[in-house]
């Protein structure tokens, strides 16, 4: 919104923008001072750009296998305080995941032949009246024999007035 408002104040004017969009004249007149004099930003704003810097320097200075707790502790140990849900939050905005041991375990293996079920109601889950249609869904439950299919919630009777 802000850049369609930067792209068209000179023919329409910020204000008459804004009453047809819904921003408010002084949250643009806000954001417009704070990109114009980064000093402007807020506490958080500039603590989580100096934070980032170093998260992605003890990141990369670790070949990248570290995670959350061991980028936080890393820069306890350097003398930098920091939250370890703000790291947790920035790493997540970044895109730094740390390696994780192990393996997946991967309960479900479709078979490559298997045709997908049908959807008989066309994902319409709303019915003019009680009972008129049922969904479950189904998954593996361990039996004593062998494995059976059984509906783990519920069956449940959508009926909307």
């Amino acid at each position: 919104m802000i850049a369609f408002i930067d792209d068209h104040r000179q023919a329409y004017g910020v204000e008459p923008i804004c009453k047809v969009l819904p921003i408010a004249p002084s949250t643009y007149h806000v954001h417009a001072a704070r990109h114009a004099d980064p000093g402007k930003l807020p506490a958080r704003a500039r603590s989580d750009t100096a934070l980032t810097a170093e998260i992605r320097r003890v990141f990369e200075a670790n070949f990248g296998v570290y995670g959350v707790r061991k980028v936080w502790r890393q820069l306890a140990r350097e003398g930098v305080t920091a939250a370890r849900c703000t790291v947790a939050r920035l790493m997540r905005s970044m895109g730094l995941q740390g390696v994780v041991r192990g393996r997946k375990v991967r309960t479900t293996i479709p078979g490559p032949a298997a045709a997908c079920s049908l959807d008989h109601v066309n994902r319409q889950f709303r019915t003019s009246r009680p009972n008129a249609l049922w969904v479950s869904d189904f998954t593996y439950v361990a039996t004593s024999a062998l494995r059976a299919a059984k509906s783990p919630g519920r069956a449940s009777s959508t009926w909307h007035s």
